[in-house]
């Protein structure tokens, strides 16, 4: 069981341990220095990866896009709202400049474009591929049938479509809606992929106080907009949203959920067939591993994926907000695992890879240099999803609060994670922000 790999990987035979205790204590680099323990099991994994080669598939994406990139104007608000400096220079010369923005890996749609559209729709895709994100996102989670669809959560659907209006469907919700009770809970799993695609997506919102279910499907962000809601957007497949995709010649970085119910789901649908099923429908799209990030916050589920064709770009997420105060020592034995098992990248939250200097300027954190002395590169997450900067910015922006004072702050944390970090790569609610830097800086 993946959920076990962790326990798994302490309780191995003595032997192996003595081993890995070996490499780390007499293993010397070229210079005869003792190399630091990750590294040691870095390069053992690299050995063993090295054995096995990748098999090349069909679909790998390519530079050109269904329709040319369009950003609208807010890149553009965003230079005007910078105090002067030489980045804010650098980027109004671009805005002029540049006649044509190319899409960008660097810029990843998070859930599409959910800023404006509703997420995980084919519509919210469609915005952000037409602002040029390079990769888009699907979170691949199950329904009743197994069937895999794109939804933030397994058990969101109170939130993010009309479900709780739908009186036939509402009563299979796990925890219905009664007004002054608790908080509904419909989960994709409660559902067959027939009904679900009954379904009308909206904007994930809703109104605590609700006296009614058509009250409660409201409460959407005053930043956020309902405009694009009223057309009764559907819930994709995850196929769906693979053939959208290659449709406009971007990848993929879908990011298996973290289940809700109790797994094995009725006690034969295991964590491992689950994250098996979510590779093989790119297997079944002859689409190149270069062209998926597969992501987890179980990271059990990450080093699964290494035994596959698509382990080498698959994405630890971070879950464990402590490690941002985590000494080298301590970080080294939480990547432990994942550095042995080969994983090669890391996503934290923003907010985790930058601190203020004594003059308040962003700058690279402890933990973004803890992850690069493990050679873990990193992709991150996730921009315009906190409304107006003029507060702060709220929890992704939390480690540069004091130096966060306009929507123009954007352009400066992401030149420092550009510059101070060195990211891969980051998610953005509005990918036109991140498109549009990406190209200004020939990311």
């Amino acid at each position: 069981h993946i959920r076990d790999t962790k326990y798994k990987f302490k309780m191995r035979g003595i032997c192996t341990v003595f081993e890995v205790a070996l490499v780390v204590l007499i293993t010397p680099n070229v210079q005869g220095e003792s190399i630091p323990p990750n590294k040691a099991l870095r390069a053992k994994a690299a050995n063993k990866k090295r054995k096995t080669p990748k098999n090349s598939r069909g679909y790998k994406g390519n530079k050109t896009s269904k329709y040319p990139v369009q950003l609208g104007p807010r890149p553009y608000f965003v230079v005007d709202s910078m105090e002067e400096s030489s980045l804010k220079d650098s980027l109004m010369k671009c805005a002029k400049d540049v006649g044509k923005f190319e899409k960008s890996d660097w810029s990843i749609g998070h859930r599409g474009a959910p800023m404006q559209f509703p997420e995980h729709t084919l519509e919210s895709y469609r915005a952000a591929l037409i602002m040029g994100a390079g990769i888009v996102e699907c979170d691949v989670t199950f329904t009743k049938d197994r069937e895999l669809i794109c939804r933030h959560d397994q058990c969101d659907l109170h939130t993010t479509t009309d479900v709780v209006t739908r009186p036939e469907l509402h009563d299979k919700c796990k925890v219905k809606f009664i007004p002054g009770g608790s908080p509904p809970v419909c989960c994709s799993s409660d559902f067959t992929l027939a009904e679900v695609k009954t379904l009308c997506a909206k904007m994930d919102a809703s109104f605590s106080g609700a006296k009614t279910a058509e009250e409660y499907i409201g409460g959407v962000a005053d930043y956020r907009t309902t405009m694009y809601s009223e057309e009764c957007s559907k819930v994709p497949t995850h196929k769906e949203s693979i053939e959208l995709i290659m449709e406009w010649g971007a990848k993929f970085t879908p990011e298996l959920k973290t289940p809700q119910v109790d797994m094995p789901f009725e006690g034969d649908y295991s964590q491992e067939d689950f994250a098996q099923q979510m590779i093989d429908e790119y297997i079944a799209y002859d689409i190149d591993p270069s062209a998926v990030w597969p992501q987890s916050f179980l990271w059990g589920d990450v080093i699964y994926w290494q035994s596959t064709d698509y382990g080498e770009q698959a994405v630890a997420l971070e879950g464990t907000y402590d490690a941002y105060n985590y000494d080298q020592e301590t970080f080294n034995n939480h990547v432990k695992d994942i550095v042995e098992a080969g994983v090669n990248i890391l996503a934290p939250p923003m907010w985790m890879l930058l601190d203020l200097s004594d003059d308040s300027m962003m700058v690279a954190s402890a933990y973004a240099e803890h992850a690069k002395g493990n050679e873990l590169d990193i992709i991150t997450w996730t921009l315009e999803r906190s409304g107006s900067l003029t507060t702060g910015g709220g929890w992704y922006y939390q480690s540069v609060t004091n130096a966060t004072n306009a929507d123009g702050d954007q352009f400066e944390l992401l030149n420092a994670l550009h510059s101070e970090v060195g990211i891969l790569g980051i998610f953005s609610d509005w990918p036109a922000t991140t498109t549009f830097f990406a190209n200004c800086m020939s990311l």
